[in-house]
């Protein structure tokens, strides 16, 4: 009985981070799209990198409603696929962006970098008020 609580607790550990890597995929491509198209960032971004990190996002998620039974190491690739295109034109964007830093600082990111959190959006920590 033992033995057999340790073989399923291996697989739901294995199941679980296969759902995380998944979520992470989905999470990114959603924060991304959310971010060329907010109003303060719409007029900074040029219609080319709009449209690269619109077609990037459309194509891993197209690819993850059909590949909803992959591995981990599949959503990881594809992740790393995604960021490889949108990183360079976001980090490009906020160097020029009136000098503001991501996470909700003025000329920032609302919510921080997209996947850079992932998860842990909900977190909350101590505030100001909080500390004695």
């Amino acid at each position: 009985m033992v033995n057999e609580a340790e073989k399923y607790k291996k697989d739901d550990e294995a199941q679980r981070e296969k759902i995380q890597s998944k979520n992470s995929l989905e999470s990114y491509c959603f924060n991304m799209k959310q971010t060329i198209e907010d109003e303060k960032l719409a007029s900074k971004i040029g219609s080319d990198d709009k449209k690269k990190i619109l077609d990037a996002c459309e194509d891993a998620l197209k690819w993850l409603d059909s590949n909803q039974m992959g591995e981990k190491e599949e959503y990881d690739h594809k992740l790393k696929e995604v960021e490889k295109i949108c990183s360079p034109i976001i980090t490009k964007l906020y160097q020029g962006a009136e000098g503001g830093m991501p996470g909700g600082m003025p000329g920032g990111m609302p919510g921080g970098m997209p996947g850079g959190g992932a998860g842990h959006e909900n977190r909350s920590g101590p505030t100001i008020d909080e500390v004695d």
